[in-house]
């Protein structure tokens, strides 16, 4: 997800939330769509769908083990079309299980 290495997913459970953001940002802005991120990251899941902890750059919420969040970075071009992909997160000791199994590949229709 967004680019990180096993090794930096591993310890994501004591990062901030802007860390998983700025994850995300770096992986899109590498392919030349920074400006065409105009969101935060994700937000926590939980009893509300959109709660605590928010997962956006501004944030200095920490991650902890048990926390569900979504990570969903995408890209809009107004007028035209945007596209976002979609995940559920557990964030865990060990590192993050993803609880979405969607296909990533992009399918034209």
């Amino acid at each position: 997800m967004c680019g990180l290495s096993p090794s930096k997913w591993q310890s994501w459970h004591s990062q901030l939330c802007g860390y998983v953001d700025k994850a995300c940002r770096d992986r899109i802005a590498a392919e030349g769509w920074a400006d065409a991120f105009v969101h935060g990251t994700g937000h926590g899941v939980g009893l509300d769908i959109h709660e605590q902890p928010w997962v956006r750059a501004s944030s200095e919420e920490s991650l902890k083990s048990g926390h569900v969040i979504t990570v969903e970075p995408g890209i809009y071009l107004p007028g035209f079309c945007g596209a976002r992909v979609e995940d559920t997160v557990l964030v865990c000791d060990e590192g993050p299980v993803r609880l979405t199994e969607s296909p990533k590949e992009l399918v034209v229709a």
